[in-house]
């Protein structure tokens, strides 16, 4: 991947060369994603080292070494064994549920098939977060990622939906776009992931149209034209 340390251009402009390079470090990035995910248990490693790989270039502006992302990643191929099969067991029985309830050989109907959608799609966008918290940690704290996502979760429920939108475009996006083009997608998913994770949610006290209540206790200041009218009255 190429690295984005030279110097900035100091009006701060970006050109096309810079949007078409991050394009393709993202492409590849995604596409390595994909292939250290292959045997499916290293899949939870692949992704948490993606993940911080894509938290470096957000924070410093460049990708980490290639022998920093090896280290990272033969560091959590171990821990994230477990996660990847409890990953890939519940999409399973998710998957499984939803064919089941779309073709009609299990009782529920259209509103069964609505809830377990919204409870599968609810369940990706947390996945998400977990993914980028585990960025942050350098890739292999899953445990302590997923608590902290579950709190980041409650704390921010539109933050979750937002991210729950993302997770569900992209697996649109998956099913729409040619097969060999879903390992690109992969790594603008990431990005994506983390971009929306990084949004502040806007407080109470900007929201559209409302103001906060005047404090009698604060003096107000009074114009140097009305104390001299008073003055003169």
């Amino acid at each position: 991947m190429a690295s984005r340390a030279e110097p900035a251009d100091t009006s701060g402009r970006r050109d096309w060369r810079d949007v078409v390079r991050d394009a393709a470090d993202l492409a590849l990035l995604g596409i390595l994603l994909t292939l250290a995910a292959v045997p499916l248990l290293t899949a939870a490693a692949a992704a948490g080292t993606a993940s911080a790989a894509v938290h470096d270039w957000t924070r410093t502006g460049s990708w980490p070494s290639a022998r920093t992302t090896l280290r990272r990643f033969g560091r959590s191929v171990l821990p994230g064994v477990p996660v990847s099969l409890l990953a890939l067991a519940v999409a399973g029985l998710l998957a499984a549920d939803l064919a089941a309830l779309a073709t009609g050989r299990v009782p529920g109907g259209p509103p069964a098939l609505l809830v377990t959608a919204l409870v599968s799609a609810g369940l990706a966008g947390y996945a998400g977060l977990v993914v980028v918290e585990v960025g942050g940690n350098g890739g292999g704290r899953w445990r302590a990622a997923a608590r902290s996502a579950a709190r980041a979760c409650l704390d921010a429920p539109t933050r979750w939906a937002a991210l729950t939108g993302v997770t569900a475009l992209a697996g649109l996006l998956a099913v729409l776009v040619t097969p060999v083009a879903v390992p690109i997608l992969a790594g603008y998913t990431v990005a994506a992931l983390h971009a929306v994770a990084a949004r502040r949610p806007v407080s109470a006290d900007l929201t559209v149209g409302r103001q906060r209540p005047a404090d009698p206790t604060v003096r107000r200041p009074v114009s140097a034209a009305v104390v001299g009218r008073r003055e003169l009255s």
